[in-house]
């Protein structure tokens, strides 16, 4: 088995986008992704931004949340 230190090395002296691809699949190990998860935030995300261009929700301005967060929070 290959030691760690060599692992490393070889790995720094991957080109850019080798090595981008392997950083990606670490980090994949380490939080894979639940598709079904992402799937249904996607589908939220898009009924939430189907709800606001038809009028049915509006936006509140950012200002406004941190106002009102910070009024009841800092009792």
């Amino acid at each position: 088995m290959i030691k760690t230190d060599e692992l490393i090395s070889e790995a720094v002296s991957l080109p850019v986008e080798t090595r981008i691809m392997l950083v990606n699949k670490l980090l994949e190990s380490l939080n894979p992704s639940k598709k079904d998860i992402d799937d249904l935030w996607a589908k939220e995300a898009e009924e939430r931004i189907a709800d606001f261009r038809s009028g049915r929700e509006k936006a509140i301005p950012g200002e406004a949340v941190f106002k009102e967060i910070r009024e009841k929070y800092n009792k």
